[in-house]
């Protein structure tokens, strides 16, 4: 299988729910993607430096408790703040108009609920193509 990447995976805010991002894993795993997972309630430093150590390829944001919006594009600044070019990817939940504005913050892609898991996988292979 080929090697597609390193992702970094955690979750952000006060969200406990990790069902989702542990399928999310077990896929981009399948597909011949390296995953690290970081866990539940995770600070956007520790995210960014995580990846950096780990000279991650991706960037994988996820919260069902509200505010995704606004971690993903304190990832997006913090990695821009340090010189550095991840791309992120969010997945959950959050307003429509905090979605658009993630968007436009740089955040490459939004996965809502109910994203299959080819889905999933496509958005990270792609992200590596920009």
């Amino acid at each position: 299988m080929t090697h597609r990447g390193r992702v970094v995976l955690a979750k952000v805010g006060l969200d406990g729910h990790d069902v989702g991002i542990n399928l999310v894993a077990k896929s981009l795993v399948g597909a011949g993607f390296e995953v690290v997972y970081l866990g539940k309630r995770v600070s956007t430093d520790l995210i960014v430096a995580t990846a950096v150590d780990e000279d991650a390829d991706f960037i994988g944001v996820s919260c069902l408790s509200g505010g995704l919006g606004h971690f993903a594009v304190k990832v997006v600044e913090r990695l821009r703040a340090d010189g550095v070019d991840i791309p992120v990817i969010a997945g959950g939940i959050d307003e429509p108009a905090e979605i658009e504005e993630m968007l436009a913050a740089g955040v490459r892609q939004y996965l809502g609920p109910g994203s299959s898991n080819d889905s999933v996988v496509e958005a990270f292979r792609s992200a590596g193509l920009r």
